[in-house]
């Protein structure tokens, strides 16, 4: 299975942050210009993006729609994005403005219907982000955490058609503390989705621990924090993964 990196903008208030835990208190100004980030990370050799609206997120409508079309008309990247997608016109209106791939998270937990039925009109297009605080999926941007479990929350949309599910262990994002390989691949096991693992992602070995076990199903893998901090070289990881 081919694996895919994808460097992450996360906005909030129109520039781009990285959090801790998904704590909005704890955002930390990388970039005001995500433009510009989106060319800096086309220039580094990548071809796909994966941007989340913060805000949208909470608030569960886009909040960030000028930075987002300013990163879509930035460069010739592949963008998934996430964050208050939770209807149908909000789905149409960014598949129609240029976004690769729509992210339904709290609406993958929260409004089934919706969610199948974002899936059969886009074909390929519509990604789950599954979110565990304590193996436990979080919606409302992390704020609320339910009592379905992650495993659980993605064999509901087995049938589906999903392109990917996106998994993130929020007690490791943006922490540097490694990714939960282990996790990643029992998800990636029970399912035919294949999955993008997000969350903690520290340095090259982690991407190469997630590669060499692509074959559970593991499609990619999605790092913020480490390529800001300069904890992973962008040409060096993208040659170690095969391009």
């Amino acid at each position: 299975m081919p694996f895919t990196l994808y460097p992450a903008i996360d906005l909030k208030a129109g520039e781009v942050v990285r959090l801790r835990r998904g704590e909005m208190d704890q955002a930390t100004v990388y970039d005001t210009d995500p433009a510009a980030r989106a060319r800096a990370f086309h220039a580094q050799g990548f071809a796909n993006l994966h941007v989340v609206d913060l805000d949208g997120a909470f608030a569960g409508r886009p909040a960030n729609r000028a930075a987002v079309e300013a990163i879509l008309g930035a460069a010739p990247l592949t963008v998934q994005l996430g964050g208050g997608i939770r209807d149908m016109r909000t789905a149409e209106g960014w598949i129609a403005a240029g976004v690769a791939r729509i992210i339904l998270g709290s609406a993958a937990a929260r409004d089934p219907e919706f969610t199948r039925a974002a899936c059969r009109a886009f074909p390929g297009q519509v990604a789950l982000g599954i979110d565990a605080r304590g193996g436990m999926v979080a919606t409302e941007g992390w704020a609320e955490t339910t009592d379905i479990a992650a495993r659980d929350l993605a064999l509901r949309y087995e049938d589906a058609g999903a392109a990917a599910i996106v998994y993130t262990d929020i007690d490791r994002d943006g922490m540097l503390g490694g990714v939960d390989l282990d996790g990643t691949v029992a998800l990636a096991r029970a399912l035919s989705t294949p999955v993008i693992a997000s969350g903690g992602v520290a340095s090259l070995d982690d991407l190469l621990a997630l590669r060499a076990v692509s074959e559970a199903g593991i499609a990619g893998a999605i790092v913020g924090r480490a390529l800001y901090d300069g904890r992973i070289d962008p040409r060096a990881a993208l040659a170690a993964l095969g391009g």
